[in-house]
């Protein structure tokens, strides 16, 4: 685990409960190190807080997504939505907001590394094809018709949980639990700003449909539509 982290006293007591739950840790107190960190220790998830002196969360995860799909929790410090959707945005798999749980924050942690790796191995093989959009899970890959379309790794989870269940209704619960792996009551919040940034790079090939007030589904595709 790698925890960025310039206040001393949030950054030792992170680190010793993940070093409780098993996992090594190191931690830095700034985005350069961070980065530094990251090319050289490989870690298998990063704890990355927003506010830092010298680069901050933001632009450290999109410099991280450019390059990989490192699993990444945000901490921000301050309870506003707009910290929390960049974040998302930019490709954090989940926030939490300061001051919190320790003990969450390592559920939190289990939760995304549960979900990061065996279920996309279990799936490489697979492809669905839905109207003019097409994925492909080994690959990662997303295409409408010939344009491929760059997705966050939460962002690609989410569209190929929907897909994978066409015809059924998912509460927003059911996919904070099957595509982030939350076995507590989350926040949903994570789960609409995922869905509106997916319906924004598809455009019109976005099949995810509102059910209020229950969740989303995937409406038919078009040409089974027109047949």
């Amino acid at each position: 685990m790698l925890v960025v982290e310039d206040e001393a006293s949030i950054a030792s007591f992170v680190s010793l409960y993940l070093k409780n739950a098993g996992y090594d840790v190191r931690t830095v107190a700034n985005g350069r190190d961070a980065l530094s960190s990251v090319e050289s220790d490989e870690p298998s998830l990063v704890v990355l807080d927003l506010m830092l002196p010298d680069i901050d969360g933001i632009e450290i995860c999109r410099r991280l997504r450019q390059k990989s799909d490192l699993p990444i929790l945000m901490l921000t410090a301050r309870d506003e939505d707009v910290d929390k959707i960049i974040g998302l945005e930019v490709g954090a798999d989940d926030y939490m907001t300061k001051p919190f749980n320790p003990r969450e924050l390592v559920a939190r942690v289990k939760s995304i590394l549960r979900r990061s790796t065996p279920a996309r191995k279990a799936r490489e093989t697979e492809t669905i094809q839905h109207g003019d959009l097409h994925v492909d899970a080994g690959r990662r890959e997303v295409k409408v018709g010939d344009r491929e379309v760059q997705l966050a790794p939460k962002e690609f989870d989410l569209l190929w949980e929907l897909l994978d269940h066409r015809g059924l209704v998912l509460t927003r619960d059911q996919l904070l639990e099957r595509v982030w792996g939350y076995t507590f009551a989350g926040d949903t919040r994570t789960v609409d700003v995922h869905v509106r940034q997916l319906r924004r790079k598809l455009g019109d090939a976005s099949p995810i449909v509102t059910v209020w007030g229950v969740g989303y589904k995937v409406s038919p595709a078009r040409d089974a539509v027109n047949a």
